[in-house]
């Protein structure tokens, strides 16, 4: 026997970040709103976030953060909604938090407060949250949608894609919002892990092995692009925050520009040591600035690791200054999906108003979060552009 179908103004698929916020402002606005998700429990990459802290919001926020192939497209979201303006509910409900670095906010217990704030507001809103849902086929029909869920047909008015992008796949991620957006019309630009570990290739591993676990302040550029933070030297290549800020504007065959001792000047270091006797090693003074075994690994690259400062004429100095505030690495590629912290690329955003996030020839139909081709940098930005866009497209639907 067919149950009946089930009407209602939102479906909003997907109950992580985006999801939730989109389905408490609708809700709040009177509609009648059901969020679905396959997971067991909502929130799951929020919870994992921050160590499990969740670095919820950056204090920073603004459009410079992001990447997309139209940058202006995040600005209306970003400002009608701010980091700010999230921080001003957790504080409502009284969720301690701090900040870390770099306007990072954290919460001070655990992620799992910004995951029940959530869900308190949905219940207390009216929206429902329905987990292990399995949705099939999603179409347009005159006057809204009707999908087909765990064998039940539900008609929609407004239908918001928030289910995600390919990202941590561990989690459950899926490329199932692309799909379901090429079903509708819509264009997605190509898509490739962000926020990612980069990799060697066999020659290089076997020169940075001893490295292995090592982490020093650095800053790390590609291009015209560059971040200073902490560097981590791994079996695999080359990780840190540095390194995964830079991965999501590096492409392969590029090779990085990396500065293992920023804001030293190392070649007066050199010169001061020489003129103080010249006895020690080049070795011994890099490792003022760096780890010993990253100052030796220098050295040796030079074939200056032995030689006492003082036989050493100042283009060898230089040239070992330059080693280390000019080295060049090429990575062979990345992690991949699996340990990707987002998902560049998404819907194009030449088919969503930046304002409601609806698509422009498919009308109800809203993409949200990290689905749409805006990606942040790491640090709570991601976080906040899912709370901004779930905000604009439940203030539309």
């Amino acid at each position: 026997m067919n149950r009946p179908t089930q009407s209602w103004d939102v479906v909003i698929l997907g109950a992580g970040a985006a999801g939730m916020m989109c389905a408490i402002e609708a809700a709040r606005r009177g509609r009648r709103t059901l969020a679905l998700d396959h997971a067991r429990a909502p929130g799951e990459k929020i919870r994992i976030s921050g160590g499990g802290r969740c670095n919820f919001t950056n204090l920073n926020a603004a459009p410079h953060a992001y990447l997309s192939e139209n940058p202006r497209f995040c600005v209306s979201a970003l400002r009608r909604f701010t980091a700010r303006d999230f921080v001003a509910r957790v504080n409502r409900r009284g969720i301690p938090w701090h900040e870390k670095k770099l306007g990072q906010l954290f919460c001070d217990r655990s992620a799992r407060d910004i995951v029940a704030m959530l869900t308190d507001d949905m219940r207390e809103a009216g929206a429902e949250l329905r987990l292990g849902a399995q949705v099939g086929d999603a179409r347009a029909v005159e006057g809204g949608f009707v999908l087909q869920v765990d064998g039940q047909e539900l008609r929609a008015r407004r239908l918001v894609l928030a289910c995600g992008g390919k990202s941590i796949p561990k989690m459950g991620a899926t490329d199932f919002a692309l799909r379901l957006a090429r079903r509708f019309g819509l264009r997605v630009t190509p898509t490739r892990p962000g926020l990612v570990p980069l990799t060697f290739d066999a020659a290089a591993l076997a020169r940075t092995a001893p490295l292995s676990g090592v982490s020093v302040e650095a800053e790390a550029a590609c291009g015209k692009t560059a971040f200073r933070e902490a560097l981590l030297f791994t079996h695999r290549g080359l990780s840190g925050p540095a390194i995964l800020q830079i991965s999501s504007y590096w492409r392969e065959g590029d090779a990085l520009r990396i500065d293992l001792a920023p804001g030293a000047e190392l070649f007066d270091a050199l010169r001061q040591a020489r003129a103080q006797g010249g006895r020690r090693s080049a070795a011994a003074v890099l490792a003022e600035h760096m780890p010993r075994r990253l100052a030796r690994f220098v050295a040796e690259g030079a074939g200056l690791a032995e030689a006492p400062l003082a036989a050493l004429p100042d283009r060898s100095l230089r040239a070992l200054a330059e080693a280390v505030h000019a080295w060049r690495v090429k990575p062979v590629g990345s992690e991949g999906w699996r340990t990707a912290e987002v998902m560049l690329g998404g819907v194009d955003t030449r088919d969503l108003d930046s304002r409601t996030m609806e698509a422009r020839a498919v009308p109800g139909l809203h993409v949200i979060g990290e689905a749409a081709d805006v990606t942040g940098w790491l640090g709570g930005y991601n976080f906040q552009w899912a709370w901004s866009s779930g905000w604009a497209a439940g203030q539309a639907v």
